[in-house]
């Protein structure tokens, strides 16, 4: 085993046996959303929404600081330090992955004008999607390194354009225009507010070559009658003579994960620690202990189910909108607001280290 590798062995398991104690011993804070953390929520409550010309219209969304409907967060970019249990404050347990952010900072910024400086500039469009619709998103520079040997110097100049150091880990989060964040600003943990549902994406964990059987859960033949030494056999793979080949694509034996991208969805965020920028959600997610993964806001739970209740001029809970409803009834499980456009280190100071998901969550 590399020097590399037992250090990052170590320091996950070191994150995993100081979390282990914080769960059962630390006093909870419950947190129902950002908004009695955020200086901006109060405003963002009180803030009119436009009036459309149509009773059943969705009306206008207001272009702010403050979380809507039709706005789309950038992501984070975490490492995945392993599994643990959570007991939410009726007892119930919870399996639960450690993640940690991997000192995330925005390095670039695509489809805005180069002198957006605040949040809803107008932006002159330089990218487009392929239906021709503008494209804005927000690039985000993660993992630090320690060598300027791992990072092209073609990386580092591009970085340090945008006041970031050299770093291993580049992704692009697309997100709404009045979502832009400043070049070289560190996000924080609390961009995720705990009771929410996030997306979590990353390379499948790699588990070399396997049989069919392991691969892509075949029966395999008999096991008592009939069947020598070929229990765990594929069986026929083609026809006849005619077409005398295996088609491509056939499910076989081979290489099995470690190759692909795959998204875990709807998953809740359950414990946030802003002392190691570390956040805790619900169930499993992809890739191997110290791997790199990416957090987005739900596509279905989250952001799918605020934009379909505002374009079809209602709220979550079925009711008719009228258009001077706070963004809460666009939101689940007892949250009231969102970061926005991000929760940045700046921002959230004199926040709560520590805040986990309340019994009604």
């Amino acid at each position: 085993m590399s020097a590399a590798r037992a250090s990052s062995s170590s320091s996950s398991s070191s994150l995993l046996r100081a979390f282990r104690p914080l769960s059962l011993r630390a006093p909870r804070r419950t947190l129902a959303s950002a908004a009695t953390l955020s200086p901006n929520a109060a405003a963002s409550a009180d803030a009119p929404a436009a009036a459309a010309a149509s009773p059943l219209a969705p009306p206008t969304p207001v272009a702010g600081d403050a979380w809507h409907p039709t706005a789309r967060r950038v992501g984070l970019i975490a490492w995945k330090r392993g599994m643990t249990s959570y007991f939410l404050p009726n007892g119930t347990r919870l399996p639960a992955t450690l993640l940690q952010l991997a000192h995330c900072q925005v390095s670039a910024h695509i489809g805005f004008a180069p002198d957006s400086a605040a949040a809803g500039a107008e932006a002159a469009v330089k990218a487009k999607t392929r239906t021709g619709e503008p494209y804005h998103a927000l690039q985000i520079a993660a993992v630090d390194a320690r060598s300027k040997r791992g990072v092209s110097a073609q990386v580092r100049g591009h970085l340090q354009k945008a006041g970031v150091g050299a770093k291993k880990v580049i992704r692009e989060f697309r997100v709404s225009k009045d979502a832009i964040v400043p070049l070289g600003t560190e996000l924080s943990v609390h961009h995720f507010v705990p009771g929410q549902h996030v997306d979590v994406r990353a390379i499948t964990r790699g588990k070399g070559f396997q049989g069919g059987m392991k691969r892509h859960g075949f029966k395999g033949l008999r096991a008592s009658h009939g069947v020598s030494i070929s229990h765990r056999s594929l069986g026929s793979t083609g026809q006849h003579q005619d077409p005398g080949r295996v088609f491509p694509g056939k499910k076989m034996a081979g290489r099995m994960g470690g190759t692909a991208h795959r998204t875990v969805q709807n998953l809740r965020v359950l414990r946030i620690d802003e002392r190691d920028s570390t956040l805790l959600v619900s169930g499993a997610v992809p890739g191997p202990e110290g791997g790199i993964l990416t957090l987005v806001d739900a596509k279905k739970a989250l952001v799918g189910a605020a934009a379909n209740a505002w374009a079809k001029g209602k709220t979550l809970s079925g009711e008719l909108a009228t258009g001077k409803e706070a963004m809460d009834v666009y939101l689940k499980n007892g949250l009231t607001q969102l970061p926005f456009p991000a929760a940045t280190k700046e921002m959230v100071k004199g926040w709560p280290k520590v805040v986990e998901v309340g019994e009604l969550q």
